[in-house]
């Protein structure tokens, strides 16, 4: 179904992104990883992927940066050829009240969160339309929907991307190339794991007590949502049977989203 198709993913370095990775390599996906990490865990990584009987590649591009997105786009056309799958993972987030927050960390956070996506997006969609196939996903969040204090840059451009998916999918409605946004909960990364660790040294409660407590406050389900959980789902979107699912926004967190 996916044997042979190229698969950009941003931010794909570990985390979400690396899982979207391996589960495509799954399904016979080449895949094109981009982030930041020490060199020997992004080759460990490629090499696991590669193992999978794919092509794997990789791209250092700073996605704040225009021209460097453009070169990551080249490469992995120069490695891998078409770019048939693209998903924007990659994510800066700042912890500051608005009038305390540094104009250049605001400009950051939208040029990677935002900007980076529209980026991507212009540049790999001629190349879709030529084939009449693609599939294009945006990471949106539970923030999608709702704001948080102290989280203005966050927010706001995860409100974005759920804009620039609609509208893209609208554009692209009478095509084969398909752009939705997963809205994930609270996934044990290592963003997670900060905010455990927050947790424990503000209550001075143990790691277990301390993601109860979280867990109480957030997902009705009291467990983390998986990051093959999330996989999987991307793995569906790009499949001939989501061919018809495009402009959606998808929840998936543990019904954090249905309970306020």
């Amino acid at each position: 179904m996916l044997e042979g198709k190229n698969a950009l993913i941003t931010g794909s370095t570990g985390g979400i992104g690396g899982a979207f990775a391996s589960a495509l390599a799954d399904k016979g996906c080449n895949i094109m990883l981009n982030g930041f990490g020490a060199p020997q865990e992004i080759e460990k990584l490629r090499t696991a992927v590669e193992a999978k009987g794919v092509r794997c590649a990789y791209s250092p591009a700073d996605l704040a940066k225009p021209a460097e997105i453009g070169q990551m786009m080249r490469a992995t056309e120069a490695a891998l050829g078409s770019v048939d799958i693209l998903i924007n993972n990659a994510v800066v987030r700042y912890l500051h009240p608005v009038e305390e927050f540094p104009a250049a960390e605001w400009d950051q956070a939208m040029a990677v969160n935002v900007s980076a996506a529209f980026h991507t997006i212009r540049l790999a969609i001629p190349g879709m339309r030529k084939r009449n196939w693609g599939r294009i996903i945006n990471m949106g969040s539970i923030h999608s929907m709702r704001a948080r204090e102290n989280r203005i840059d966050y927010v706001t451009a995860k409100h974005a991307v759920i804009g620039i998916t609609k509208t893209v999918a609208l554009e692209l409605a009478q095509t084969g190339i398909t752009c939705n946004a997963l809205q994930p909960g609270w996934v044990l990364t290592q963003h997670g794991e900060r905010i455990i660790a927050d947790q424990m040294a503000r209550s001075g409660s143990s790691r277990e007590d301390a993601i109860r407590t979280l867990q109480e406050a957030r997902q009705p389900s009291r467990r983390f949502v998986a990051l093959e959980e999330v996989a999987a789902l991307a793995v569906f979107l790009c499949s001939d049977a989501a061919a018809s699912i495009t402009g959606a926004t998808i929840s998936i967190d543990g019904g954090w989203s249905a309970a306020s």
